[in-house]
């Protein structure tokens, strides 16, 4: 499974899209679609500034990471409105964080709806919350045909 086109456009509206590097709710400096120095080049400083092709390219290569780790870490069968809310954390959260939680551990045991649940649990910084909230309710909610 990939994450899909609507699944993309949701990530880049909760991520923003920033041809500037800015310091993100946590004080970590993050440019594009929320690339950080953590996931890979570029670096991210003070003053960097990306092309949009550049930021399209940066995402490209974030997204196949996370979608990887998704991939790897998940044996239940979810549907694509599902694997993209999971993806969405992961790119947040990060792989490790990702495959080490509550909500994969209930999902992978047949828990979907307290998989959607443990997904709040990542509610820090307070911000964060409604992202998470949007996040659970892709995961529950199937796309219309």
């Amino acid at each position: 499974m990939n994450l899909s086109p609507i699944g993309e456009a949701c990530l880049i509206a909760r991520e923003g899209r920033r041809l500037r590097a800015y310091r993100d709710s946590v004080g970590v400096w993050t440019i594009g679609v929320g690339h950080t120095s953590a996931a890979g080049p570029p670096q991210v400083a003070p003053g960097l500034a990306i092309t949009a092709a550049e930021c399209d390219a940066i995402f490209a290569r974030d997204v196949a990471a996370y979608v990887a780790a998704v991939r790897s870490g998940l044996t239940a069968p979810v549907g694509p409105h599902a694997f993209d809310a999971l993806v969405s954390l992961c790119y947040n959260i990060g792989p490790s964080a990702f495959a080490g939680s509550t909500a994969l551990r209930r999902i992978n045991a047949g828990d979907a709806a307290g998989g959607a649940e443990a997904m709040l649990m990542w509610a820090r910084p307070a911000a964060i919350l409604g992202r998470r909230r949007t996040e659970a309710e892709q995961f529950v909610t199937p796309y219309a045909a």
